[in-house]
This record gives structure tokens, sequence and C-alpha cells, in this order.
């Protein structure tokens, strides 16, 4: 497993440059100058040419021929741009915000615990509903159960989140006043982090009333987010357990006289549950990543919405080393779930 192991970390090198190579060209492509942006347009030609220079933007995109000449160093040729970020980002340093001043790397440990935490919500939610709907349509195959619940699959695929975002918000929070519809706590409320993740500080704090407020504020975006992932989880468990369902283990054990509840949790369930763990490692990474749409709606202060703002103000630090970082942890969330298959299933051998 060591080798395998190896051999993905490897793997992940070139994932992530060509992810940070994709990043710096799109940023460039788009017309926009952050000097001018920052300043204003009544900024004077002057000005703007010395923040320019300030902010490293006089430098090349990619590559520095004119350098080698001026220093004689042939290094001098990877002084851009580009190369200045990579090398920035190989020892932790992914630059400041153009606009905040704020270094990269401190604003994402300040908002990743918000994405994780809705994140993690939202997949709850998902597994906790999306499971037991797709063994019950498995196991009631062709009926209308099986109908409705593949209906309410598919339409959870079919909704925009940020129309299914908006919805919630009229319903729970307009009309009926049930559930806060955005941030993370009440504005009268204030805590001091202890892991960022605002319903287990509440507790670690001695604030349970704090821990009910945030988790009531996670439940509307939670739902919005989960409902995706939810849907995906129904459908690939439903086809999964109807595959098991149909193999002689199965059959032998009904033969044996066992109970339906233990055949399915014990024989069918466990060993349908390999292609669901594919599916919910890839979503959840994909959750991970920061859902800028449901970020946005509700405006919740995680990694998503900070990209969004970021992409907006054309701070192009903070979208470089955000989508960067979005890359990294996408990756290692998938290593982690092909690790996690010899756990469920002891017959895969890492060779």
């Amino acid at each position: 497993m060591t080798r395998y192991i190896f051999r993905r970390i490897l793997g992940l090198i070139p994932v992530l440059v060509g992810i940070s190579l994709l990043t710096f060209t799109l940023t460039r492509v788009i017309p926009a100058d952050p000097a001018l942006l920052i300043l204003g347009e009544r900024a004077t030609p002057e000005s703007r040419a010395q923040l320019r220079e300030v902010l490293g933007l006089n430098e090349p995109l990619f590559f520095n021929p004119a350098a080698v000449s001026e220093t004689g160093n042939p290094a001098a040729f990877l002084d851009s741009q580009y190369f200045n970020f990579v090398g920035g980002a190989l020892t932790g340093n992914l630059g400041r915000s153009y606009f905040t001043r704020i270094d990269v790397r401190d604003g994402l440990a300040q908002r990743f615990p918000a994405t994780f935490e809705l994140a993690v919500t939202a997949m709850i939610f998902a597994l906790v509903i999306g499971i037991p709907a797709g063994v019950a349509a498995a196991l009631y195959r062709g009926t209308a159960v099986d109908t409705l619940l593949m209906i309410g699959a598919l339409s959870g695929v079919s909704f925009p989140v940020f129309w299914l975002a908006i919805i919630l918000i009229y319903i729970f929070s307009i009309n009926l006043g049930w559930l806060p519809p955005s941030q993370r706590l009440d504005v009268s409320l204030s805590l001091q982090p202890v892991t960022g993740l605002y319903v287990l500080d509440g507790l670690l704090r001695g604030r349970p009333d704090i821990s009910w407020d945030a988790l009531k504020h996670l439940i509307l975006p939670g739902v919005a987010l989960g409902t995706i992932p939810l849907a995906i989880v129904v459908r690939m468990t439903r086809s999964s357990m109807l595959e098991v369902l149909g193999q002689d283990y199965v059959r032998t054990a009904k033969a044996k006289g066992l109970r339906q509840r233990l055949v399915v949790n014990k024989h069918a369930l466990r060993n349908a549950l390999l292609p669901v763990v594919t599916v919910v490692g890839l979503s959840f990474g994909t959750l991970l990543s920061g859902a800028i749409l449901t970020e946005t709606v509700f405006s919740w202060p995680g990694i998503g919405k900070w990209i969004y703002d970021a992409i907006s103000a054309r701070d192009y630090p903070i979208i470089q080393g955000g989508v960067l970082f979005v890359a990294f942890v996408f990756v290692v969330v998938n290593l982690l779930i092909d690790l996690s298959y010899a756990l469920i299933d002891p017959r895969i051998q890492y060779t």
C-alpha cells in the first residue's frame, strides 16, 4: 500500500501544476486591470503604473529573457509572475490580496472551517436520506415507491441550486420565520472561535445556545447544497443494490431463512457500498471545494464566496491561491476515499 500511496502522491504533482497554469492563464485573459479597479477611473496613469509595479503586474507573465541579458543569470529567465507564484506556493506563500493586503494563506485558514462545516452538513443530509431511499427503491423495484423516489432524485439533480436556495429562504425564513436566511450566527451573539466550526466551538466554550443558533443557520444552506449529492446517492445506491440483490450469496442467505433486514444490511448493503463511497468521495470533495452559488445566496463566509468576490474584483492572488487550495483538497479527499476501499471490502488489495 505504501508504494500505491507514493505513486498517487506523485500523480498529484502534474494535476496541481496544470490547474495552477490554467487558473493563471484564465485570470490574465480577462480584460481588466486590477490597478484601475483599486484606484478607480479617476486615477492618473502614473499612479496606476506605480501600483502595477508594486503589485508585480509589470513583470512578464511566464518567461523573462530580458532579465537574463541584464543579470547574466540563466535562472532569471523564470523571473516572471507565474513562476514567482509557483515558487511561493511551494514554500506556503500564496501571496497577498491586492485590496485587503491579507495573506491568502491566512484567508484560507479563516474561511475553510465555514466551508467544511457546511459541506459536512450537506453530506450528512445526503447520506441520511439518500442511502435508505436508494435501498427502499431497490427493494420495491417497479412499484410506486420506486417511481416516487426516482422522481425525487431526478428533481434534486434538475433544480438549480441558487433557485432552490431562494425558494427555501422565501418559505422557511420569510413566510414561516422558522430559520435564519443568511450568515453563520445571529448578530446578537459573539463567539471566540476555537476550531472555526461554530457548532463545535459553542460546545467547547460552554455555550450550547451558540451551537443551536449555528445549527439553525446551517440547515437551509446545508439542504440546498445537499440536494444534488442526495439525488446521486439515491440513484447509485439503488443501482448498486439491484446488482447485489441478484448475487448468489444473497439468494443463499434468503434460502437459509435469515430475516430480510439482516440480509439487506449485512449481506447486500455492505457489498453495495463501494460505488456509493466513490460517489460520496467525489461529491464531498466538490462540496469542500467551495459551493460558490450556495455560499453567495446565503452570504456564507466560506471559500466559495471568497473566490467569487475575488473574481469580481480581479484579485489574482486570492483566485490563484484559492483555486490551487481547492484542487489540493479535492485530490486529497479522492485519495483518502480510494484508500478506504480496503476497509470496506477486504478482498481489495493494493499492489
